[in-house]
């Protein structure tokens, strides 16, 4: 089997994180930077989860006769919290392009730009 569809996962959040930071990076509109801001999200945890899977592993919680290797719970965990960071942030992102829309009319950088 070649290299790539080996690490298919690891190729697949990294072209999705890639999107997310052209998104970032290339547009204007603030609702397409917080866009593009959660799906860089979504390829980090998708990347954690992913990084902590090991083939033939078996669940952390089993009964007695279970044999080794063991999944580690801990990179579900930090996506679990990272999860609930990230809609939080979405929260405040989006309330405050809310306000500013309110204010200037607008959601292009460029025009606020001009008006500062």
């Amino acid at each position: 089997m070649s290299p790539l569809l080996e690490n298919l996962d690891y190729v697949a959040t990294t072209i999705l994180f890639c999107i997310g930071l052209w998104t970032l990076i290339a547009d204007s509109n603030l609702i397409k930077k917080v866009m593009g801001l959660n799906i860089m999200e979504t390829a980090v945890f998708a990347f954690i989860v992913t990084s902590g899977m090991i083939e033939g592993g078996d669940a952390p919680i089993t009964g007695p006769g279970a044999e080794l290797p063991f999944m580690s719970p801990i990179p579900h965990a930090l996506v679990l919290t990272g999860i609930v960071v990230a809609v939080s942030t979405t929260a405040v992102a989006l309330a405050l392009l809310l306000r500013v829309h309110r204010e200037h009319g607008t959601l292009d950088i460029d025009e606020l730009r001009g008006r500062w």
